[in-house]
């Protein structure tokens, strides 16, 4: 008798598992697709903006660095905000990876999100954090690492 409901627990325990979600992370070359997508449709336009539109052309913004700061500073604030709204940018939809908490798969915060893009800035200028997603099976960069975030396929 005792060995019938060992059995049974087992099953049980096995049935709930298989109930989990499986999650599928996303593949590196989606999201540098994804990063160019939304340079091309968030900050191409934004740049032509700041330098045709407030300033007078090409060489009023190649000589002011408050103007490619701010350029950079807006679209991070877009880019935050997205992410925490939606959890996509347009880039990341049309490849269907979406950014969440690491541990509960839910939305993050407008500020976690502005924290990951400056975590993505330092990152991208060493290099050396842009790598670690070879070497790690959830595909995580170093930036998603220090942000407690990942990014998955939807």
């Amino acid at each position: 008798m005792r060995f019938r409901k060992l059995k049974k627990q087992a099953n049980k325990n096995k049935q709930i598992k298989s109930k989990e979600p499986a999650v599928v992370y996303a593949k590196y070359a989606d999201r540098v697709k994804a990063l160019i997508t939304d340079m091309f449709m968030i900050y191409l336009p934004m740049l032509y903006i700041i330098t045709y539109v407030i300033l007078d052309g090409k060489e009023d913004f190649q000589s002011s660095q408050l103007a490619q700061l701010s350029g950079v500073l807006v679209y991070g604030f877009i880019y935050a905000v997205l992410l925490s709204k939606f959890g996509q940018t347009p880039g990341k939809k049309a490849y269907a990876i979406k950014v969440v908490d690491a541990y509960t798969f839910e939305h993050i915060s407008f500020l976690r999100a502005l924290f990951r893009f400056l975590a993505f800035l330092i990152c991208a200028a060493t290099l050396l954090g842009l790598f670690v997603p070879f070497y790690r099976k959830d595909k995580r960069a170093l930036h998603d690492l220090l942000a407690r975030t990942s990014v998955i396929a939807i």
